[in-house]
């Protein structure tokens, strides 16, 4: 057993002083301060954790990876299970819901588990899949209804964009089985005409890194999302997740809906668009903005004020990473035409300290906030009945904040194997000190100590 004693306990409701009690993997006690190994049985061996001064909260839960991501035949995401779920730990995540990549051509839906349940063997923290939608017809949609009500695995994503997007037809049949087995359709929104369009319509000048900026502008995404929301309406109010929103417009949108009186509408945003700017397109020059490359682009600081305020107000419920990384040289070869470079960066060591640091120490996020958007939200969304809080019976995640510490995102103490760091240059204020995964210590003040494979695929049922 362990007690850690004397930590500021913060859950999805409170924060108070006290003790929390650990028997094997999971939370048996919630006490005040000093009476934690009262809770011990007579006779238990237990070990102690001083947590004086310090926060204590539950293991993150982030719900959009893209862990050994498959994205063209050349690039493959540099971070694999393995490597993602050390970064994820040191990070204080401790489960990620990871997005599938395409399959062949034609696949049925069951095609991308199988491949994903054999990359995911060597994961060290706890996981699951979302599913993803390459075609629509009768056969795939009886599938997706088993894989949700019988193999647990309720979410699924579809991409309005991209190699096999998904139109209004193919979003409205997905939407009505997702209504009827109470699974969940999530999608990266943006319009696949206007950002096709305008990708082809550069000119040699035009294809920089900012073009990127340039060809996906928040109308892309807002368009889609509303529509999106339109479908999910007429589909007697369908369950529909957005994420990695990045535009005030399409914030705006998610509000209306919901005054309105749409209530199954769930947000996610990310640190970068909370974060960066599309001034990091052209800061250090070419070399150094196509460093920055993913989709949706980085926004204006008018998207990054709305998101927060998106998030103070509960507008937004889920801060994800869409963690995707590839090496600075897979970057720089394409610096002379943004279109060709693998999009993505990375996120899964950096959005705990990230949201610690410039959220609940710098009074944006109350420390209940913090845990919601890092966590139990995401728990409740995705189907997870015992993870994202501090709670009698759920399992021991749990992750302990220095306030008084600091840390530099730098290639030096960095874990994903991509080499640097969206964030470098930014000063984060608390230091993660430890993170237990099912009552067992898989990190400590920044250094990997859990097991290759410890990680589980874990069902889900919303």
């Amino acid at each position: 057993m362990v007690v850690i004693e004397n930590g500021l306990l913060c859950t999805s409701k409170d924060h108070f002083i006290g003790d929390l009690v650990i028997d094997g993997d999971h939370i048996v006690a919630l006490t005040p301060p000093g009476e934690g190994r009262k809770a011990v049985p007579a006779g238990a061996e237990f070990s102690v954790v001083d947590a004086t001064g310090k926060y204590v909260v539950p293991g993150g839960i982030d719900p959009h990876t893209h862990f050994d991501l498959q994205q063209s035949p050349k690039y493959r995401a540099c971070d694999d299970f393995y490597s993602g779920g050390v970064a994820a730990a040191c990070g204080g995540t401790t489960m990620v819901i990871d997005h599938m990549a395409f399959g062949p051509k034609g696949c049925d839906l069951h095609h991308q588990f199988g491949v994903y349940k054999e990359l995911a063997e060597d994961c060290p923290i706890d996981y699951s899949f979302h599913g993803v939608f390459q075609h629509i017809n009768d056969s795939i949609l009886q599938e997706l209804a088993e894989l949700v009500t019988k193999e647990g695995f309720p979410s699924f994503k579809a991409y309005t964009t991209y190699g096999y997007p998904m139109f209004d037809k193919d979003l409205y049949q997905i939407l009505k089985v997702m209504k009827a087995t109470n699974g969940l359709l999530t999608v990266h929104a943006e319009n696949d005409t206007i950002t096709n369009e305008r990708r082809n319509a550069l000119k040699p000048g035009e294809i920089t890194p900012y073009g990127q900026a340039t060809t996906r502008p928040n109308e892309a995404e807002s368009i889609s999302v509303a529509t999106l929301l339109g479908l999910a309406k007429a589909n007697d109010d369908a369950p529909v997740y957005v994420v990695h929103l990045s535009a005030h417009e399409s914030l705006e949108e998610v509000r209306l809906a919901r005054r309105d009186g749409q209530r199954n509408i769930f947000v996610e945003t990310c640190p970068q668009y909370l974060l960066l700017t599309d001034d990091k397109f052209k800061e250090g020059g070419p070399e150094e903005g196509i460093k920055y490359m993913l989709a949706p682009p980085l926004r204006k600081k008018q998207d990054n004020d709305a998101l927060w305020a998106g998030l103070d107000d509960g507008s937004v419920q889920v801060v994800a990473t869409d963690h995707c990384p590839f090496t600075i040289q897979e970057k720089l070869e394409n610096v002379d035409d943004f279109r060709r470079c693998p999009g993505g960066v990375s996120g899964v060591e950096e959005r705990m300290p990230l949201l610690f640091s410039e959220g609940v120490l710098k009074n944006r996020l109350t420390p209940e906030r913090f845990v919601q958007v890092t966590a139990t939200n995401a728990a409740r969304i995705f189907g997870f009945p015992n993870k994202g809080d501090l709670k009698v019976g759920y399992d021991a995640d749990i992750v302990i904040f220095d306030p008084e510490g600091h840390h530099e995102f730098t290639a030096e103490t960095l874990k994903t194997t991509c080499g640097y760091s969206p964030y470098e240059g930014i000063s984060v204020r608390g230091a993660i000190e430890q993170v237990w995964l099912r009552g067992k210590l898989i990190a400590k003040n920044n250094q990997f100590c859990g097991t290759r494979g410890a990680g589980r695929l874990v069902a889900r049922r919303r």
